[in-house]
């Protein structure tokens, strides 16, 4: 049975990592100067590692991956968590545990008491970008980062992109590996599917960011049957 140790030990890589200065620079300057809201609360302030299952789910054999753009300032740049600790991460988690793919519907601290179930949660950047926007360097520096992951998941069957950043990411890895000619051939779309003979199902979905969700562009059952769907591909052949 595989367990988590490749993938805790390429969390511990992740969280030394200072590969990009103006992402170093921007994430201890946040966790230094706070939002108004959190001016009480201590903040992480470093590159946010992957979301794994604890020990209990076995990390080493989950089978889907969910891709997100990067750790929001005040989220997960200030507890240390993916998705923990704003809207974007209370909409996913909910979403998440109504799918069957994590313990309960809320993530506000690390330590909280949620686990994901078969499933681990990475990001195209492992900090938070000025304006949530990571810039090429920066997405180029941290794909080895996204390589190691899918190679510490053996039985990884499927993988959810949120946004078309994340998207692009992981069509990247599978044009480097030469599993596909044209990253064009894979237009990211809400709820599209690209099965592939050789590589993981890639499945899209927008990103849970207010813009998208206080807008009304994805919706709470929007993302529940995309993850719902992720799901059952990622067990069917097993």
């Amino acid at each position: 049975m595989p367990d988590k140790t490749s993938l805790s030990s390429l969390n511990n890589r992740i969280i030394r990592c200072r590969r990009c200065p103006r992402l170093v620079t921007h994430c201890k300057r946040t966790a230094k100067e706070k939002t108004a809201r959190y001016q009480h609360l201590p903040y992480w302030g470093k590159p946010v590692p992957n979301l794994i299952p604890d020990t209990k789910h076995h990390a080493g054999s989950a089978r889907l991956l969910i891709v997100g753009l990067a750790p929001g300032a005040h989220g997960a740049n200030r507890t240390g968590r993916m998705f923990t600790g704003d809207k974007s991460g209370d909409f996913l988690f909910d979403a998440m545990h109504k799918a069957g793919l994590c313990t309960q519907p809320t993530s506000t601290a690390n330590g909280d008491g949620l686990a994901l179930i078969d499933t681990v949660i990475t990001s195209a950047a492992h900090c938070a970008p000025p304006g949530n926007r990571p810039v090429a360097d920066e997405l180029d520096n941290c794909a080895g980062f996204l390589d190691q992951t899918f190679e510490a998941m053996p039985n990884l069957r499927t993988v959810l992109s949120l946004g078309q950043i994340a998207h692009r990411s992981v069509l990247k890895r599978y044009h480097r590996l030469g599993l596909i000619d044209r990253l064009n051939r894979y237009p990211f779309a809400h709820a599209a599917e690209y099965p592939l003979e050789h590589a993981p199902r890639l499945l899209c979905c927008y990103h849970p960011s207010q813009q998208n969700t206080f807008t009304g562009r994805l919706t709470p059952d929007m993302l529940r049957r995309v993850l719902i769907k992720a799901r059952e591909y990622a067990h069917q052949d097993g």
